[in-house]
């Protein structure tokens, strides 16, 4: 993909190699600039590989809206398989859970959703034209995905049908012979269901970022494989100072994901990022007793997709240190039950740990950087990266261009939290 040199030119340099960074850099190539894409590692290997692979119309809700209120006693015994916290890490970070929690009310929601609306619209219209393009059309299932609920949760399966129906995404609510006819192969553990039938899913994440990485390979982008150092001002651009060398550049994408704010740092500028890690494991799955569509269990806090590799079971939301020593607790306690719901066998691979780097509204940063001209931030997409990389990419390339993005990105500006 690409040779590295002792020093290098081009008008872009994208860093990471994830969804959002490879993203950029095919629209920046599309639009005709030479681009450079630098990662530590391969295209696809890190955040954006460990995730449960959906290209979800329906994840416009933030994490911290008013409901988050209700169950949070249930959060705070550090128990439940949705969300564990770690308490020295939730103290050293006070500021940034009090600024979460006070994005947790009413009038903060609906506008945020709107955002994200708009941003999942002209990602998943990218996805399903790149995807084609990139001759990884084979991956794609145009199924939806489920979520269930194993007591009695119609009403807030109506409920979550009725905000998605504001914003035009049709959803169908099942009972449990609709989810058996739906799901036939699995044991019918669920009451109510939730169909998103405008989702699609992929059978390997970090298979589709590879794709796209050719794909802007071939179409002469260069992909660097190097430890990134730091990035200086030099001139009217930029200079990206490497392990193995330099790159000089008119503009610089910070697309890290959860290593972003470190890099800008020596930069002045103080980023309150927060990072969700999650945990994933592969099982062998039963040829006979296929699961056909991701499914998120609603009381568990985890999914379970069919991938290439096999059964993918997902955690939830472990909040602490980016890079504190794994804990599989969550991941060992929903095994069970997925095997409660599910037909699979022994584990296959190593278990997987990653970190969705998130900022207190649960909103990425898409936007220029508030002090430094050439300098364009693009993370924070949290645990719907996947889904958002694209249009995210989308909109720094047209903002590089000096066009207008393909959606309203006000509500992404880097100056909310940066100055």
């Amino acid at each position: 993909m690409g040779e590295a040199a002792a020093g290098q030119q081009a008008d872009v340099v994208v860093l990471g190699a994830g969804m959002v960074g490879v993203s950029a850099a095919l629209a920046a190539r599309a639009r005709g600039r030479s681009v450079i894409i630098v990662d530590r590692r391969e295209p696809g290997s890190e955040t954006s590989y460990g995730n449960a692979g959906i290209l979800s119309s329906g994840s416009i809700l933030p994490l911290n809206t008013p409901s988050l209120w209700k169950n949070l006693p249930r959060y705070l015994g550090n128990t439940h398989p949705a969300l564990r916290w770690n308490l020295p890490w939730a103290i050293a970070n006070a500021g940034w859970v009090v600024r979460f929690l006070a994005s947790a009310v009413p009038a903060q929601t609906k506008p945020r959703a709107a955002a994200l609306n708009g941003l999942i619209g002209a990602s998943l219209k990218l996805h399903r034209d790149w995807i084609v393009k990139a001759g990884a059309g084979h991956r794609i299932r145009e199924t939806g995905w489920l979520k269930a609920w194993r007591g009695d949760a119609l009403a807030a399966a109506k409920a979550e049908q009725a905000a998605l129906a504001e914003f035009g995404i049709t959803s169908e609510v099942l009972d449990r012979q609709g989810i058996s006819a739906l799901e036939p192969n699995i044991i019918p553990a669920y009451s109510v269901g939730l169909l998103h039938t405008q989702t699609a899913s992929v059978d390997s994440p970090g298979a589709v970022v590879k794709a796209y990485a050719q794909m802007f390979a071939d179409g002469g982008g260069i992909v660097r494989q190097s430890e990134i150092r730091r990035i200086e001002p030099q001139g009217d651009g930029w200079r990206v100072l490497l392990a193995d060398g330099t790159i000089a550049a008119r503009h610089v994408v910070v697309a890290l994901g959860p290593w972003s704010a470190e890099l800008l740092q020596p930069l002045g500028y103080r980023v309150p990022l927060a990072f969700e890690r999650g945990y994933h494991q592969h099982f062998a799955p039963n040829p006979a007793r296929r699961l056909l569509r991701p499914i998120h269990d609603s009381n568990g806090g985890f999914l379970m997709t069919p991938m290439e590799q096999g059964i993918r079971i997902t955690s939830g939301v472990e909040l602490t240190a980016r890079d504190a020593p794994s804990n599989f607790a969550q991941l060992e306690a929903v095994v069970p039950m997925a095997r409660s719901v599910a037909e699979f066998g022994e584990a296959v691979g190593e278990r997987w740990r990653g970190a969705r780097p998130t900022l207190p509204d649960s909103l990425p940063m898409i936007g220029a950087a508030p002090r430094h001209r050439g300098l364009w931030l693009a993370f924070g997409n949290q645990h719907i990266g996947f889904t958002t990389g694209t249009g995210t990419g989308a909109a720094i390339a047209a903002m590089i261009a000096g066009d207008a993005p393909p959606f309203d990105v006000s509500a992404f500006a880097p100056r909310r939290y940066i100055a």
